[in-house]
């Protein structure tokens, strides 16, 4: 999934992917901008709350962060859960469930899926055959 990232999400993008030096510290002052904590959409689960997995329109697992409030309630509805973390903190719980892919404020969706009512069999057309 190819996303266009503002200034803020590329130095969030920047700031993980920055060199470490030898003694494990980065290489360049991390400035606060870069560590900006994202929205990240959770559910509520038996022992709190469990971050959200979701798949790219090519099927490959990605957690997902917003930059604001407004874009996540945008794409996923409006009191949607979520806690603010910063993008390292995303990229850490999404690992263990083997997700590697953080999209930032992903465009792409499909709508909620629908179950079909058990009578909905009956309003098809019956074909011969």
């Amino acid at each position: 999934m190819h996303l266009s990232r503002t200034p803020a999400e590329a130095a969030a993008v920047a700031a993980v992917d920055s060199p470490q030096a030898d003694d494990g510290e980065p290489s360049e002052p991390v400035h606060s901008s870069q560590a900006a904590p994202l929205y990240v959409p959770v559910r509520l689960c038996p022992s709190g709350y469990a971050l959200r997995v979701f798949r790219t329109p090519l099927g490959t697992r990605t957690a997902v962060a917003f930059t604001t409030r407004r874009r996540l309630s945008d794409i996923l509805g409006a009191g949607h859960p979520s806690i603010r973390l910063a993008l390292p903190a995303v990229h850490a719980l999404a690992a263990p469930l083997g997700v590697e892919l953080v999209s930032v404020d992903p465009l792409l969706t499909a709508p909620a899926v629908r179950p079909t009512p058990p009578d909905a069999g009956a309003l098809l057309p019956a074909f011969p055959g």
